[in-house]
């Protein structure tokens, strides 16, 4: 099966360098320019979109020109007679008290809202109060069968609040074998120890956090706990959540477990043990809050180029259209206008859809183009639809997403976030190749970018997601440079009235991978076949 796969590869790129079909794809693959992809970046991180929140203006002024362009490419609509998903929201604002007390060991511990601890809640209720719950230690919060491993082991935590580390057992503990050693799994991402807290019947939950564990200061914390948020409207207000969920800092978890005469990281250690058993704290917790809800609509946008055999099997390529519209001002800049963070993306996708409809031979699958809403809120766009899909799940073949492709030039690399998951990698790789460049394994897989991306919600849902963009070695400057210019565009400009257009970008590089992922795409759109999940992959299909 490996020849006949590799030898099919090697006969589809030689069509594809040979005769008219390579005249036609070259053609197609040569209306990818970086002027274009320039245009759609000064209209969507324009003044005029108010930095694209869901709900607002910038969200009307989003869809009207993304409709405009997909009719210009001669695009059909994704939803049915419609560009556009309808995808009910709920905005929830939380004002927790100014303390949360806890009795620990018998010794009262007063933490400080902000600056110890955040908490909040998607459950549909304006009051939230816990008095005296008793509360429980259950290490990463865990409940992995493939791993053999349950955190929750023997204990009831109803009615309880459980403490759990961030990231999983594996991270620094020195041995690769344990779960996936620094490589963040899924079980590592602070929402999936909420949803198993929740499936335990807690009351609440709070992790411990670390900066290196979690990969981000608590400065990021506190801004994405205090600030309102949205969340899919539920039909049980959310009552299978916990009543509160939050976060608690590395020194208020060591006060809280210096008062059970344990050290924190005497606990980590224990935790990570495979025969960790959770542990009954002599502590209880106090804190209240008052939460405020508004029910909202947004809008997924989608447009589809129908396959010409085998229409109803369909390629997904995504980029998120939201940012944080108008916020906090900065240097007397209050429109956070996000033109990497999504714009270079959407401009990669739109130029994408051009160049498959300059195709004279079209795809035998359909290709769709998808720009999902909500991602900055927890990817709710994406989530919704793979729950209201347009293509059944069962036939998408694979989704190629993209997120903050940087305007630093060309790349030597091919970044995958969440390398291993797919054999969508062996695809890339086939064309990286071509481009006279590399695959190189995400350098920070501890953060768990591959859980933070639209890829994400179709990869639980059973889709190969593929994740992947030049990120770390520029062709003319190398690594070290930049890393350094990374680092600074993350410091400076992520999530900040900063992230604008200037006229000294280099969008070369987010060409190149247009290219490059427009070939991936299209020899997936001319196969039978359905690429799968890599073993140890925690998404692989039964």
């Amino acid at each position: 099966m490996k020849h006949t796969f590799y030898l099919a590869s090697l006969l589809f790129s030689l069509n594809l360098l040979s005769g008219c079909s390579n005249t036609d794809v070259q053609n197609a693959e040569d209306s990818i320019n970086t002027a274009d992809l320039v245009n759609y970046v000064k209209v969507l991180g324009s003044d005029a979109f108010m930095g694209r929140k869901p709900c607002t203006v910038g969200e009307d002024s989003t869809m009207a020109y993304l409709k405009r362009e997909f009719i210009r490419l001669g695009l059909e609509p994704g939803f049915g007679e419609s560009y556009f998903q309808e995808v009910p929201l709920v905005e929830v604002s939380c004002q927790p008290s100014e303390q949360m007390r806890i009795n620990t060991g018998g010794q009262n511990l007063e933490l400080k809202y902000i600056d110890d601890f955040v908490v909040f809640s998607k459950r549909i209720q304006e009051q939230t109060n816990l008095e005296n719950v008793p509360m429980v230690f259950a290490g990463f919060g865990i409940v992995a069968p493939e791993y053999n491993r349950n955190d929750y082991a023997g204990i009831d935590v109803k009615g309880k609040v459980v403490v759990v580390l961030v990231n999983d057992p594996g991270y620094n503990s020195g041995d690769s074998t344990n779960f996936k050693g620094n490589i963040m799994t899924y079980y590592g991402r602070w929402t999936y120890k909420y949803e198993e807290a929740a499936r335990q019947g807690a009351t609440g939950v709070l992790i411990v956090h670390e900066t290196p564990q979690a990969g981000y200061p608590w400065s990021v914390v506190v801004s994405g706990a205090t600030a309102s948020k949205f969340y899919l409207q539920p039909d049980d207000g959310y009552k299978d959540r916990c009543e509160i969920e939050g976060w608690i800092t590395r020194d208020a978890a060591v006060k809280l477990f210096t008062g059970q005469n344990q050290r924190l990281d005497s606990l980590i250690a224990m935790a990570r043990r495979p025969d960790f058993k959770p542990v009954e704290m002599d502590a209880s917790v106090s804190v209240s809050m008052i939460s405020g809800f508004t029910n909202k609509l947004s809008h997924n946008i989608m447009a589809v180029l129908p396959g010409t055999a085998r229409p109803g099997e369909v390629i997904i390529y995504s980029g998120h259209w939201d940012h944080f519209g108008v916020g906090t001002p900065l240097n007397g800049d209050s429109i956070y206008n996000g033109a990497v963070d999504n714009g270079t993306t959407l401009a990669w996708m739109m130029e994408i859809a051009e160049a498959f409809t300059k195709l004279k031979d079209k795809p035998e699958r359909s290709i769709a183009f998808f720009a999902p809403t909500g991602e900055e809120q927890g990817l709710l766009g994406s989530a919704w639809y793979v729950e209201h899909p347009s293509f059944e799940l069962s036939k998408t073949v694979a989704n190629i997403n993209n997120d903050l492709m940087l305007y630093y030039g060309r790349m030597k690399d091919v970044m995958v976030t969440g390398y291993g998951q797919s054999e969508l990698e062996d695809y890339l790789k086939e064309f990286a190749d071509l481009q006279n460049r590399y695959i190189l394994p995400d350098p920070n897989p501890e953060t768990g970018m591959y859980f933070r991306g639209d890829q994400f919600s179709f990869a639980k849902a059973g889709v190969p997601g593929l994740y992947a963009r030049g990120n770390c070695d520029s062709r003319e400057h190398g690594k070290e440079w930049m890393h350094q210019k990374e680092k600074e565009w993350l410091a400076n400009n992520y999530h900040k009235p900063t992230d604008q257009y200037d006229v000294g970008w280099d969008l070369s590089g987010v060409e190149e991978d247009a290219k490059l992922l427009f070939r991936v795409g299209l020899k997936l759109a001319n196969e039978t076949t359905f690429p799968g999940w890599k073993e140890g992959s925690e998404f692989k299909r039964k």
